[in-house]
């Protein structure tokens, strides 16, 4: 996985996202060319919003996305535009195939998944975070003696 540092004129960062969007009533609409489709139109969408897609996959029900993302984002804001945009894009370029499994235009479920993704485990950077510190405080206490 790409674990380097991106920067902007004030930040530095490396945040990645794991989401998972699942179909409608979970059924089996994704064929091999809608996924691969919508591989193309994930990464164009967020190519758009300066992120990153890693890595995509998915089976007939739902789809995996490895993003990379800017820290200036309202993630509940590019989810949504994620999921409006590729089923946009989904129902145009499919919509005979779409139509058999939908009378109305949906596509995805209003629910999904997201969950930070980083190079360490959580336990290591809770060990780090509670180290910080610690040698000045044992210079100091060393010195006081």
């Amino acid at each position: 996985m790409d674990n380097s540092n991106r920067s902007s004129s004030h930040a530095v960062f490396n945040i990645k996202l794991h989401i998972v969007f699942v179909t409608k009533y979970r059924r089996p609409t994704l064929t091999p060319e809608l996924l691969a489709y919508l591989e193309t139109a994930f990464a164009e969408i967020l190519s758009a919003w300066r992120c990153r897609l890693i890595e995509f996959g998915g089976e007939v029900d739902h789809v995996h996305l490895l993003i990379d993302i800017h820290p200036a984002l309202d993630l509940s804001v590019l989810i949504n535009n994620l999921k409006t945009a590729s089923a946009r894009r989904a129902r145009n370029r499919f919509a005979e195939h779409l139509g058999a499994f939908y009378s109305k235009p949906l596509f995805w479920h209003r629910a999904y998944f997201v969950g930070s993704v980083g190079g360490m485990t959580l336990e290591t950077v809770r060990d780090y975070v509670q180290a910080q510190g610690t040698k000045e405080q044992r210079r100091s206490r060393a010195q006081r003696a």
